[in-house]
């Protein structure tokens, strides 16, 4: 089965082509279909070049989804789904009230659950950082939000009148010889520290046996070279998205 997946964040947009398990053609837009249309028009033509069977969104900026929705008819001339919470997910939802719980959240456990199994625990890099519990059944039994790495550079930066917007990457030193540096510095490793004591809180009730697998943006830069043993899946939203359209999830 050929789809192209979208993942609509708060700060941007990433599309992928999924054709059987395998995700392709990656590509992300800053801002997505509100600030940019022509360019998510243009990304929908390229990565769906040579046909596709359908359109799996996750979203989780409701504004957006009208957007996409003309997009994807006027573009490729297909209605797309979106996942929510009665899509076919492939596991239960032991949770209050499932209507809540982000699309996004819901395909990285379907990801996760198809490409590790479970007990799982997923770790999203994302606008907040996310993190995803399942446990033997599998169900999906809840997670944890915190603040993900662009909000807190970016509230640093708006909130005082000295420190500045830095951009996240690269070589870090053990010690910051500039602000940038010090930002850059407390971001990696701060946040290893973040996922690290939050990861083991979570596996208190597995004994610590639960797989943890880390997707999103940053997870590489924050996590590879921790000494962790974290598997790093930078398309595992893309993929979660194209198993739950192949289980036959409707919109």
């Amino acid at each position: 089965m050929r789809l192209v997946c979208v993942d609509v964040g708060n700060t941007s947009t990433t599309l992928g082509l999924y054709e059987d398990g395998a995700v392709s053609r990656v590509a992300r837009v800053e801002g997505g279909a509100l600030a940019n249309p022509e360019a998510c028009a243009d990304l929908l033509r390229l990565i769906a070049s040579g046909g596709v069977e359908g359109v799996s969104i996750a979203s989780v900026v409701p504004k957006a989804d009208a957007r996409w929705r003309a997009l994807t008819r006027e573009t490729l001339g297909c209605r797309p789904r979106f996942v929510t919470h009665e899509s076919p997910l492939g596991f239960a939802l032991d949770y209050p009230n499932p209507e809540r719980v982000g699309a996004d959240r819901l395909a990285d456990a379907a990801g996760g659950l198809a490409r590790y199994g479970a007990p799982l625990i997923v770790v999203d890099f994302g606008t907040a950082l996310n993190f995803e519990v399942l446990d033997a059944r599998p169900a999906y039994v809840g997670g944890v939000i915190t603040p993900g790495l662009p909000l807190m550079t970016s509230y640093l930066h708006e909130k005082t009148a000295l420190l500045p917007e830095v951009a996240l990457g690269g070589e870090t030193p053990d010690i910051g010889k500039s602000t940038e540096e010090a930002i850059a510095l407390g971001a990696r490793v701060g946040y290893r520290g973040i996922v690290r004591e939050l990861v083991d809180h979570l596996q208190r009730p597995f004994g610590g046996r639960a797989r943890v697998v880390a997707t999103g943006g940053y997870a590489a830069w924050v996590l590879e070279g921790a000494g962790l043993d974290y598997a790093i899946d930078p398309t595992l939203t893309l993929f979660g998205l194209g198993r739950i359209f192949e289980n036959g999830g409707a919109d």
